[in-house]
């Protein structure tokens, strides 16, 4: 039998266990009823794997003080201390600290919060106390002043020449447009720039008084602890191999039970003719093997495997990850004819199918009903029978045993 035949015979019988209801088609009325709780339940399965795929702590939420800790170090600036530690000082009222809230965020979570992380939020809740926040509020207070300043130095210059022609033409000064007159604004623009001069004095101090303070030195201190950073970064990176495979094994979990019992309901109904609970587990496993396959598919992206053959490819061809799309070209339909394979062996597998058939009269070829004493399908043609071995009276085909002598019929190839 070809592989062209099998999938036609393989659509055949899902478009009828689709479709049918002892051996007749839906009316539109039951059709729309089926599908409406068909997509009900594709979209409570769809939540359930979304909610328990956030189940585990992401590399981000387990280990989240990875990231700026990896960009303070790869920052190069002069001032890049400064600019840290004001960014670890919040001026809007929290009832809670950064440690509080970290501890809050993986309650419920599966998984262990980096006990790195936890050092590192205690050191961010010391540096951010009144003390340093009264100091970055007041140097925001002096940069907006600074601001206001330049903004003002930058009109009078673009003012000055029309001033200037202004008082050349004897115009009055009350009737000029201009903000300062031609003789005040050299005078204005050089206190301007001396009390801009003064106010940036003013932040660097302000600046400095916050990095002498002990909590900012123990913090930064600690920041520059290489040891500590690459127990961090190895714990980061396992976090990151191992995160979606444990994701699409918590979906798995979350779908075999639904799966099992939805193939128990299905063989309980098909084999008490039980047409409409077939017919709905049918659906129900159908539905619950999409959501399966699109996990598996995404794994395998983004997943365990996904990071093998990147980590391969880089260290025999550089750079070159596109290759790993021909590794996906290859692998994928290969995967699919196996998992094909698979299905007909345990879902059409030919001694099931036609034992089931034969109980109800119908072809073991095509499932259409027969006659009394029909030795071929009128609908397909197929013969029914085939001799015994043993005995040579005509028997079941597909059937292990003879139904006359009960003779052990071996499987053809």
């Amino acid at each position: 039998m070809s592989i062209g035949h099998k999938l036609r015979q393989t659509w055949g019988v899902f478009w009828r266990r689709s479709r049918l209801v002892n051996g007749e088609p839906l009316n539109w009325v039951s059709l729309t009823v089926i599908i409406l709780v068909d997509i009900f339940i594709l979209i409570n399965v769809f939540s359930g794997l979304s909610e328990i795929g956030n189940w585990p702590l992401s590399p981000t939420a387990a280990q989240p003080c990875y990231e700026p800790w990896q960009s303070y170090r790869q920052d190069r600036g002069s001032d890049r201390a400064i600019r840290f530690l004001k960014q670890q000082i919040t001026l809007e009222p929290s009832p809670q600290g950064y440690l509080e809230q970290l501890e809050e965020s993986t309650k419920g979570k599966l998984g262990p919060l980096s006990s790195i992380c936890l050092t590192y939020a205690k050191y961010q809740d010391a540096v951010n106390r009144p003390p340093n926040q009264a100091r970055l509020r007041q140097q925001q207070e002096k940069q907006a002043q600074i601001q206001a300043l330049e903004a003002t130095n930058a009109r009078i210059r673009q003012e000055y020449g029309s001033t200037l022609l202004e008082q050349l033409a004897g115009q009055p000064p009350e009737q000029s447009i201009n903000f300062v007159e031609a003789a005040k604004a050299k005078a204005t623009l050089e206190a301007n720039n001396r009390q801009i001069a003064a106010l940036k004095n003013e932040i660097a101090a302000l600046e400095q008084a916050i990095l002498q303070e002990p909590s900012s030195q123990a913090f930064l201190n600690f920041l520059e602890d290489t040891t500590q950073f690459a127990q961090l970064e190895g714990e980061y990176r396992r976090s990151q191999f191992w995160y979606p495979s444990r994701q699409l094994l918590l979906q798995v979990l979350f779908l075999l039970p639904l799966m099992g019992i939805a193939l128990w309901l299905y063989r309980f109904g098909d084999r008490h003719h039980y047409d409409l609970l077939a017919l709905m587990s049918w659906h129900l496993l159908v539905i619950l093997l999409i959501p399966l396959v699109l996990k598996i598919l995404e794994w395998l992206q983004i997943g365990t495997l996904f990071t093998w053959l990147a980590n391969g490819i880089v260290a025999l061809f550089g750079g070159l990850l596109f290759l790993v799309r021909y590794v996906y070209i290859l692998l994928v339909p290969a995967i699919g004819l196996g998992m094909i394979k698979v299905a007909q062996v345990l879902f059409l597998n030919p001694q099931r199918q036609a034992a089931g058939r034969i109980q109800k009269q119908r072809c073991v070829r095509c499932g259409k009903r027969l006659r009394d004493l029909d030795q071929h399908c009128p609908h397909c043609g197929y013969l029914q029978w085939m001799p015994c071995p043993s005995c040579g009276q005509p028997t079941y085909r597909h059937l292990p045993y003879c139904r006359h002598c009960g003779a052990l019929i071996p499987p053809k190839s």
